[in-house]
């Protein structure tokens, strides 16, 4: 079994559209979509979900009411200006008057976005009021596909630890794969260097680095394939719309040729690509794509290296 990856330096590269089209042309394979923050391989592969679960990861400030005495410490401590106190309802009378009394008289509340989850506050609350609960930041689910399983997930809105999530997604794509004895785990990773890339390319066979023919495509899949280059995972290249810039393009070969980096292929720029994804399909399923043959020999020069 071999693990591939498809990364880019940038966003807007090609990168999901060419590991749905590597979907299309494998036999026997599992495929995992570890882009968990903005994940979009589901748009063109259509999967069936048969297994839903949960992924929590970090933990936020919980304050029991019961136990609070409102001595104000949390708040005091709270760099993050996450926890405050909650005005009671002013009465008839006080109404559009400056109130006063006790300002915090109905509890402290912490607002989950800003807590950061230091848990400093657990530690300095006299009372023990308050407790850090671990967080619901998104689900993961094992689907059915046209082409095969598909591991995929879903990080919820404003969550971090995405780099945790994806490599739960690489590692029940392993597990699923040696399961069902499949040849390949076809892995659509995220964009850019931070840690969900990172967590994309470890323990992988190969990363396959999709770039652009722009002066911003150059720089950025540089430091992607340094990335790689640093975990001493094997790198390809494919250049996508290389027609567009064709000085660009040689520059970029050029760079392939002193660093050493296998060309595995170009693609020239086709609006039916925009045609296939209206539709939901790849473009290997695309009937008028002219651009269906160069990823196929795309996939069978990566099969031979």
């Amino acid at each position: 079994m071999k693990q591939i990856v498809i990364i880019s330096g940038k966003g807007g590269t090609g990168k999901t559209v060419l590991t749905a089209s590597f979907a299309a042309l494998a036999k026997n394979a599992v495929f995992a979509d570890c882009d968990v923050d903005a994940a979009d391989l589901h748009l063109l592969l259509k999967p069936t979900v048969k297994e839903r679960h949960e992924f929590r990861s970090g933990k936020t400030a919980f304050i029991d009411k019961d136990k609070c005495v409102k001595c104000g410490k949390c708040i005091e401590i709270c760099r993050f200006s996450a926890i405050s106190g909650i005005s009671p309802p002013a009465s008839p009378a006080k109404r559009g008057e400056q109130s006063g009394g006790d300002a915090i008289g109905e509890g402290f509340i912490v607002d989950e976005v800003s807590c950061e989850g230091c848990a400093f506050c657990s530690f300095v609350c006299p009372q023990g009021a308050i407790k850090m609960e671990e967080n619901l930041s998104g689900e993961w689910f094992i689907s059915d596909t046209r082409f095969g399983p598909m591991v995929h997930a879903k990080l919820g809105i404003a969550q971090e630890n995405s780099g945790k999530l994806v490599s739960l997604v690489r590692k029940q794509a392993k597990e699923l794969a040696e399961k069902k004895k499949t040849d390949w785990v076809i892995v659509d990773g995220a964009p850019g260097i931070g840690c969900p890339v990172i967590a994309s390319l470890s323990g992988i066979d190969c990363a396959v680095v999709v770039t652009e023919p722009t002066l911003s495509g150059l720089h950025d899949a540089d430091r992607v394939i340094k990335v790689a280059s640093h975990f001493m995972v094997p790198v390809k290249l494919v250049i996508n719309k290389c027609d567009l810039n064709e000085k660009m393009t040689e520059k970029i070969e050029q760079y392939c040729y002193d660093n050493e980096i296998q060309l595995i292929g170009k693609l020239k720029f086709d609006k039916s690509v925009v045609a296939a994804m209206i539709e939901g399909k790849t473009i290997i399923e695309y009937a008028q794509s002219k651009i269906k043959d160069s990823i196929s020999d795309i996939w069978d020069n990566l099969k031979q290296l």
